[in-house]
């Protein structure tokens, strides 16, 4: 029998409007579709080729402009040059053919180079990275590789036995190609495009080209203006499909090429707005609105958000008069409502009545994880994520449909000052456009960053209506009217769906009907110990009765009339619902902050979370809703004690999806870590669970000691979650979730066993001057294993700037008001001694992005050549960097509009993090004299309940200690004490472990300190002193006339090098004929003549003088000793390494002259040798080379290079290019070369690397540092 197929697919529930009542609104107004309202998109950027975001349903440009904030695709065009013949010459060295079409009067061009990898985003990079390699790489290596093992096997065949020095070399030869290209095959890394930009003006605008032909030919490129003007973009490039767009700032200085730096911000796009002319159903929710489109998400960093790009974005958005911001974006922050990029987000929508709609986030289902601006931020409406039953259906593809429920990761309230947190939630997943390089017409995306713009986009609807019809409304009133007519959901928490889902037909009727609402142009601030609500957490506050003094102040917008706000006279009726909160029943409230006190009584709770809130309603119109509210949360937990031996167990409970058990437990005193176990009771098939513990502190985020696992719970089994610290005294909540997809029930209990072994010191630090250190280590809870060991890891540098600049930033840095912002950027420079990881730190400004006093606090980082390797924001942990051995700078942006809150970081101190390639351990000790002894290291101990034993840590021993680790340096660890399972991976009883997210993904979350763990600081002094070589006696038959004569010889000496002519040599060598230090400075002097290649045969025959002063075979000798019993034997050492050394330096200086004899009779048109002449010099060439290799390598610093010489001379094209190679690896890269090995490679015929070096010097020497 033939299924039976059902053709009526669930389009609209792929981007869901009914739920939130805009599919009612849009049938009932179809003119109010967004029509005549902006929204700001501040996100990745908006990608306008992506289907449905051409054209609003009036046929007006979707996007009205495209905006870079972060200044990640800025390209200086601050070159001016001026076209000769129709062209100019650009930044990479191509000539660039200018179109006869332009029209420039003054022939001037600006010039930039941009580096296309810097603009693309990471999973597009990634794909070109691999189409390039298989299409210009794969092929011809191959070939290439093939060669050259089948020349080393011919070689092989013919030389079955190989003694001639020729026919070793010429094997040599052969094996470094081999070696060569295969080594070039582990360390490809595709380099991408370079484009050269050039910039004009045409008499009335900026225009701009980016040459994406690579060759010059601008004629093939698309001339843009900027965006904004012309609403137009090109792609650059067939493969990539990547559509940019231009700006043009600081008079045609700068360049600001716009991409995104994911696909977020398009899929945000397309729910809140997006057209479809053809197919309505796959319609945003506004698709008559149109977007400002800001990119705030920087691409040096992935896509993070930056204080200074958002500070950037606000300036925009209220230049362009946007009506919505949506901000799907957001971090944890220390405290709530505070900070510059914060107030200036606040400014924007008390002053310029711009309504700012934000993500929640996604860090539940623990409390008090809303992230900020989202849930901390006053003027910010937050936004939290639902799931519908037909979102599950049709989105999910689930096999049933569920009650619809928040999602389980969305963040939950109250803020840590009390606030509720969400404002109300909305959907939070999608299936809608994304960007065209992503090679999918859409795709399906979930989060509060989806959430956000759904609601934003219903926002429209009702702005469009209220604009249509001439109704007033201020961002408060818009807020007041959503919370107030959103929808209850059943059986979901208030922390986690705020006041409800948003309804945007009740929400537009609302306003209407209450359009001449007195309270309409108010906002009310409303605290509590200058607080947003009450929150009452910690067990010394649920013991007693509170009385608190609460505070509220009605302020209005800007611009209100006085007559307005002297008539202000508000009759309020104050409720709550919950009988252990008393309030005030009457307020009066006028244009002036009243204060009431309200009672709260904790005492008769039950253990766990409780919420209510305090009203106030206009008792002239009731039906409109509160006016203002006042939250108020209690959490009581759970007092474990010795009776049940510090341990919690929960009753067993019934799990089905999106079902959450919350255990708040008040941590015993003297607990320093838990270890929690989920108990499955039966079950057929395993199930997803979340498990979250937060612990929240005073001024700290909730990530900082937050710790999260998505893990599988198998059917009669156990899963023992990794152990992790807590804080003694504080209320522990431990959050059990089971997956909101996650179809199958599941009986769950949980345990948890605290722990206590309590150090003296908590952050430990030491210095190594102060000697042994003691620490006392206490059992607090019950027996313990004591096994303590201390590994470090980091070695940190402390670096002081070498310079400083304070200046006015451009147009784009300027607020309406004309307030101008600064920018101080700090120089850093230091030294790499060899290749390792390294995490730049800026510690007065880092782990703040919007609480911070500051914009920004953007790092990028150099190499000696200019080269940009990397960049890093507010989060230093998140920016780690392989750093080859070499010089750096590092180069700090800060920005304010006062100049004086720069003036006072221009000394900031920063902190290079490096990781050491090897832990290292210190050794631990039971006494003070064995730690002095370095004797009887603490093995193991077991400590009963109560007891205290000192431990000692002396200093560690300098033959340990990193080598080039020196005063003023750090090394940094951690130091664990107890022989427990801590930091273990999850471990499985019964069952098997599976997940939905990685252990990496988990990581992310997981920033609060492992159990039994804490930081140890060693602080190093100065370095010991080397030990000096030993000196040769004077000669005390030497009188003081001797010795002066000796040192004015010497200082003579010293100056042939640095003066022209042979008159001080010649004047000291009638004196001192037979003094090997004169000739061997007489034939440097000649080296480093200006005239080298004119004098060869001086050099080779100085070099011969030098030759016959040392005597070889007793240097020979000396060499061959085994062992010397000589009581001086030190001093004939040092003697006959100055020998060595001269004679090695002297052959290959010969043999480096007779060589460019040689090279230069080759190269020359006129010819200047005969045939046998030339013969002559090649058998002395390798005679030297021979000589040379008796005493040292061929790839010593001071032989390479007459040993790359040597096979030039023998047409070595191997050899030449691993001595090429080596020199440019050990030594400084320089472009020069680089040239030299190019042309090697062309020599060899290996085309595809020659082109591979030539792109990579357009990326590794640019003309300029990457601006900010």
């Amino acid at each position: 029998m033939a299924n039976v197929v059902d053709r009526d697919f669930p389009l609209e529930s792929l981007l869901p409007k009914k739920e939130t009542g805009a599919s009612a609104f849009l049938i009932k107004y179809p003119d109010y579709d967004g029509r005549g309202v902006l929204i700001a998109i501040l996100d990745t950027g908006v990608d306008p080729g992506a289907p449905g975001l051409q054209k609003t349903t009036e046929g007006l440009p979707k996007i009205v402009d495209i905006i870079d904030a972060t200044g990640s695709g800025d390209v200086n065009t601050s070159t001016v040059v001026e076209a000769k013949d129709g062209e100019i010459t650009g930044l990479t060295g191509r000539k660039l053919k200018i179109p006869s079409s332009w029209q420039n009067k003054t022939d001037e061009y600006h010039v930039g180079v941009k580096i296309a990898y810097e603009l693309f985003p990471k999973a597009l990079k990634e794909r070109l990275q691999k189409e390039r390699r298989e299409k210009n790489w794969d092929g011809p290596q191959r070939q290439r590789i093939a060669e050259a093992l089948r020349a080393v096997e011919k070689f092989n065949e013919e030389n079955t036995t190989v003694t001639k020095q020729e026919d070793k070399l010429q094997k040599d030869n052969l094996t470094a190609q081999v070696d060569i290209l295969q080594n070039a095959e582990k360390k490809f890394v595709d380099p991408g495009p370079v484009y050269d930009c050039v910039v004009f003006h045409d008499g009335e605008t900026w225009n701009a080209v980016v040459d994406t032909s690579e060759c010059g030919d601008l004629e093939s490129c698309k001339l843009l203006k900027s965006y904004k003007e012309c609403h137009e973009h090109a792609t650059f490039s067939e493969s990539d499909k990547l559509n940019y767009s231009i700006n043009v700032y600081e008079d045609g200085n700068v360049l600001s090429i716009v991409t995104n730096a994911s696909s977020h911000g398009t899929h945000v796009a397309g729910i809140a707005a997006a057209h479809f002319p053809d197919e309505p159903a796959r319609n945003g929710v506004a698709p008559g609105a149109q977007i400002l489109a800001i990119k705030i998400g920087d691409s040096r960093l992935g896509s993070m958000e930056t204080g200074s790009g958002l500070v950037r974005a606000m300036i925009a958005v209220i230049e362009n008069k946007a009506d919505l911001v949506n901000f799907s974006y957001g971090e944890a922050a220390h405290w709530p409502d505070g900070g510059r990029v914060c107030s200036i987000v606040s400014e924007a929508v008390n002053k310029y009545n711009i309504i700012y709609v934000s993500s929640a986030g996604n860090n539940g289902p623990g409390l008090s994880t809303v992230g900020c601006p989202g849930g901390t931020t006053s003027s910010v409406i937050g936004v939290g994520a639902y799931v519908s039953p037909e979102m599950m259906t049709a989105e999910y593809s689930l096999r049933e449909k569920l009650p619809g429920m928040q999602y389980t990761w969305s963040s939950r309230g109250p803020t840590v000052d009390g606030a509720l947190g969400v404002s109300f939630t909305a959907p939070g997943g999608a299936i809608t456009s994304v960007p065209n390089w992503t090679l999918k017409g859409s795709q399906l995306m979930n989060g509060t960053s989806m959430s956000s713009p759904n609601a934003c986009g219903g926002i429209a609807l009702i702005l469009s209506g209220l604009k249509a019809n001439g109704l007033p409304y201020t961002p408060n009133s818009i807020r007041r009217a959503l919370e107030n007519t959103a929808l209850i959901l059943d059986k979901v928490e208030i922390f986690g769906q705020g006041n409800g889902l948003i309804q945007i037909h009740k929400a537009y009727d609302h306003l209407v009907e209450h359009c001449d609402c007195p309270a309409r142009n108010l906002r009310f601030k409303v605290s509590c110990d200058s607080n947003r609500g009450i929150y009452l957490r910690d067990h010394v506050q649920l013991d007693r009765l509170h009385e608190k003094n609460v505070s509220i102040e009605p302020i209005y917008a800007e611009n209100i009339d006085a007559d307005e706000k002297i008539a202000l006279n508000l009759h309020m009726n104050l409720v709550c619902d919950a009988a252990w909160v008393s309030c005030p029943a009457h307020l009066e409230l006028m244009n002036s902050s009243r204060s009431i006190a309200v009672k709260i009584d904790p005492r008769g709770l039950r253990e766990g979370v409780h919420y209510t809130e305090v009203c106030g309603y206009d008792v002239l119109k009731p039906e409109k809703g509160p006016l203002f509210r006042l939250p108020v949360t209690v959490v009581k937990p759970h007092r474990v004690n010795g009776v049940d031996r510090f341990t919690y167990t929960s009753p067993v409970i019934e799990f089905k999806a999106g079902h959450i058990e919350r255990h708040f437990v008040r941590v015993p005193h003297g607990a320093t870590w838990v270890e929690v176990t989920l108990n499955s009771t039966d079950g057929d098939c395993p199930s997803k669970f979340v498990v979250h513990a937060v612990q929240i502190q005073p001024q700290s985020a909730y990530r900082k000691h937050e710790h999260y696992k998505f893990l599988s719970v198998p059917p009669d089994g156990s899963v023992v979650y990794p152990p992790f610290a807590v804080i003694s005294g504080t209320t522990l909540e431990v959050t059990v979730a089971q997956w909101w997809a996650s179809l199958s029930v599941t009986h769950v209990g949980v345990t948890m066993v605290f722990h206590g072994l309590q150090p003296s010191q908590s952050n430990i630090q030491l210095h190594a001057a102060l000697g042994v250190n003691r620490i006392n280590v206490r059992t607090t809870l019950g027996i313990e294993e004591l096994s303590p060991s201390i590994s470090i890891k980091n070695c940190v540098q402390p670096l002081r700037p070498s310079e400083h600049k304070i200046r006015p930033l451009g147009s784009r840095d300027v607020f309406p008001d004309n307030r101008q912002v600064y920018e101080l950027v700090l120089t850093y420079n230091f030294h790499q001694s060899k290749t390792s990881e390294i995490t730049p730190n800026c510690p007065l400004l880092s782990d703040l992005l919007y609480e911070s006093e500051y914009e920004s606090q953007m790092w990028m980082l150099f190499d000696g050549n200019k080269q940009y390797m990397g960049a890093g924001d507010a989060y230093p942990q998140q920016y780690t960097l392989k750093l080859d051995k070499g010089d750096y700078t590092l180069k700090l942006q800060v920005r304010h509009e006062r100049r004086e809150m720069l003036d006072r970081l221009k000394e900031m101190v920063i902190l290079i993090d490096q990781k050491l390639s090897s832990s290292l351990s210190v050794d631990v000790y039971s006494s003070h004299a064995a730690a002095i002894a370095g004797k009887n290291k603490i093995t193991t101990m077991s400590l009963p309940a109560g007891s205290s034993v000192p431990i000692f840590i002396p200093p560690i021993p300098d033959d340990k200690l990193p080598k080039g680790a020196s005063l003023g340096q750090i090394l940094t660890g951690t130091v664990t004490l107890g022989k427990t399972e801590a930091g273990k991976k999850v471990r499985i009883v019964g069952g098997h472990l599976t997940g939905h997210m990685s252990e990496t993904a988990d990581a992310k979350r997981n920033k609060g300190f492992k159990a039994d763990t804490y930081p140890f600081t060693y602080v190093l002094t100065q370095s010991p002193h080397k030990a000096h070589a030993a000196k040769a006696e004077k000669n005390k038959e030497k009188t003081k006339e001797d010795e002066f004569k000796e040192a004015i010889r010497d200082l003579k000496t010293f100056w042939i090098s640095k003066l022209e002519g042979d008159d001080l040599y010649n004047e000291l060598a009638k004196e001192f004929p037979d003094h090997l230090p004169l000739q061997v400075a007489q034939l440097n002097a000649k080296e480093a003549a200006k005239n080298r290649s004119s004098i060869l045969p001086e050099i080779i025959q100085q070099a011969e003088k030098v030759l016959s002063m040392i005597d070889t075979t007793a240097l020979g000798a000396f060499i061959a000793i085994r062992q010397d019993t000589r009581a001086d034997y030190q001093i004939i050492k040092t003697e006959m390494d100055k020998q060595r050394i001269h004679l090695v330096s002297a052959l290959c200086l010969k043999g480096c002259a007779l060589a460019d004899q040689i090279l230069a009779h080759r190269s020359a048109e006129e010819k200047k040798l005969t045939e046998d002449e030339e013969a002559e010099l090649v058998k002395k060439v390798i005679d030297t080379h021979n000589e040379v290799l008796k005493w040292a390598d061929a790839e010593e610093k001071k032989v390479i290079s007459f040993s790359l010489r040597h096979a030039e001379v023998l047409g070595h094209l191997g050899r030449q290019l691993k001595y090429l190679l080596k020199m440019n690896d050990d030594a400084k890269p320089t472009k020069e070369m680089e040239q030299k090995i190019i042309k090697v490679y062309e020599k060899l015929g290996w085309d595809h690397l020659a082109r591979h070096v030539e792109q990579w010097l357009l990326v590794k020497y640019p003309p300029n540092y990457l601006p900010f």
